[in-house]
């Protein structure tokens, strides 16, 4: 929960991203989350866990990974479980990562993450 410190052993520095709740323009570098990140301790709460602070789960469904040598495509959809006083509430996005291997160890270089709704972006009914 909110470790920026693995994040930064596991991601590139030239890490790109399109994360379509936050803007619908590239992100690029690592800052970015390390911000989110940090705000979110201070919270309590964690990354992709919006509102109050709450028991909060996440799992990858549909997990699939292709390796091509020194390169892997990381794609499922995450599904953010977070427990409130209404209930559990799961939010759905698919995501995509590209992974390369670099002086023997991978890194994430690209994620980019679409809201699981039916096309052509039909939000769901709240």
């Amino acid at each position: 929960e909110n470790d920026v410190q693995t994040y930064y052993e596991t991601c590139a520095d030239d890490l790109t991203l399109y994360e379509w709740w936050v803007t619908p323009h590239r992100i690029d570098g690592l800052p970015f989350h390390e911000f989110m990140m940090e705000a979110n301790a201070r919270r309590g709460t964690v990354f992709g866990a919006e509102g109050e602070a709450a028991p909060t789960r996440f799992d990858l469904a549909n997990l699939r990974i292709q390796r091509y040598g020194d390169t892997a495509i990381a794609s499922y959809t995450l599904l953010v479980s977070t427990a409130t006083a209404e209930g559990v509430r799961v939010v759905a996005h698919n995501e995509s990562r590209v992974m390369v291997k670099r002086e023997g160890k991978w890194k994430v270089v690209h994620v980019h993450k679409s809201p699981a709704w039916q096309a052509p972006h039909v939000p769901p009914q709240e």
